[in-house]
């Protein structure tokens, strides 16, 4: 069965020509595998002309087996490219997936941490080990960064400037960024790089910035697990993940009167309509504006202060 090396041509295109990120190709291999278990299931056979019935049935499937909106976005994005290529290929003469309505993401507001949890998560007590001290760096860094949890991971020596005090970042589509860390950042990675980094390693060499005792970087599943185990010790209640660091520091950005266009360059988002998710904090701060500066918000003509 031809089936599997055209997914893989596809995904290789993705990749070289499109430039998606590892963990972008390996969802769009997980979407595209669902959709052709689900064709196989409905007895369509490879290439044939599917019709926009059988793909709404698929579609439905999705929202039976509970997936949620933004998988479904991403699941029907996987099949209407995988199509496109097709054609490109002229494998087949037309897109049965022109006709199918989009899937709305809805509006769904970034769980963030409050100030107050953010600093007991960066002032916990220190632990005398090298993992602790690694530890300590990477979850400041992410939170004054706003970096993604892949490029923390997978940041390199040869990206930070700890004299000046930035990071350049390779993020989604192979793009570069200059991202600013804050000071408290700079001296917890500075103290890593300059002692903690070299005992981990042990004469051994590697061009990642946080690596484990094997001399190898860590993984994304391993920062999760030190970052909610180190959330437990502060105390934190609700389930934490680094994507909560990066909305909080966007939300505290904002807070503190950044600039919406600033916050998308740090985040590293390709458009602003991305970034504008967090617009919910300037207008709640707008408020709080008018509420406290405005001298009639809240009276009735007549009403004293």
């Amino acid at each position: 069965m031809m089936l599997d090396p055209l997914v893989e041509r596809y995904l290789r295109h993705l990749r070289v020509e499109g430039g998606l990120s590892v963990n972008t190709i390996e969802a769009y291999r997980r979407d595209l595998s669902k959709f052709h278990a689900y064709a196989h299931r409905t007895g369509a056979v490879l290439l044939q002309p599917l019709t926009p019935a059988m793909l709404t049935g698929f579609l439905h499937s999705l929202q039976e087996s509970r997936l949620s909106r933004a998988s479904s976005v991403r699941c029907l994005s996987a099949i209407r490219g995988w199509f496109r290529f097709l054609m490109q290929e002229r494998m087949i003469e037309d897109s049965p997936a022109i006709s199918l309505p989009a899937i709305t993401r809805g509006i769904r507001l970034p769980k963030t941490l409050s100030q107050q949890d953010v600093t007991a998560l960066l002032d916990l007590v220190a632990i005398p080990t090298l993992e602790d001290r690694r530890d300590r760096a990477m979850v400041e860094l992410l939170y004054a960064t706003g970096l993604r949890v892949s490029e923390l991971v997978t940041a390199e020596v040869s990206q930070v400037n700890l004299d000046v005090g930035y990071l350049r970042v390779t993020g989604k589509g192979a793009k570069q960024r200059l991202v600013p860390m804050g000071e408290g950042a700079r001296q917890l990675l500075q103290e890593y790089v300059g002692t903690a980094r070299p005992q981990l390693l042990k004469q051994r060499t590697s061009r990642y910035l946080f690596v484990s005792r094997r001399g190898g970087p860590l993984t994304r599943q391993a920062f999760w697990k030190l970052l909610r185990g180190r959330a437990q010790r502060a105390g934190i209640t609700q389930v934490i993940s680094p994507h909560m660091l990066r909305h909080s520091f966007a939300t505290h950005l904002l807070e503190g009167g950044a600039d919406l266009r600033a916050v998308q360059v740090m985040l590293g988002h390709a458009n602003i309509v991305t970034t504008q998710i967090y617009t919910h904090v300037e207008r709640g701060r707008l408020k709080r504006v008018h509420d406290s500066c405005f001298p009639r918000t809240g009276r009735r003509p007549g009403q004293k202060r």
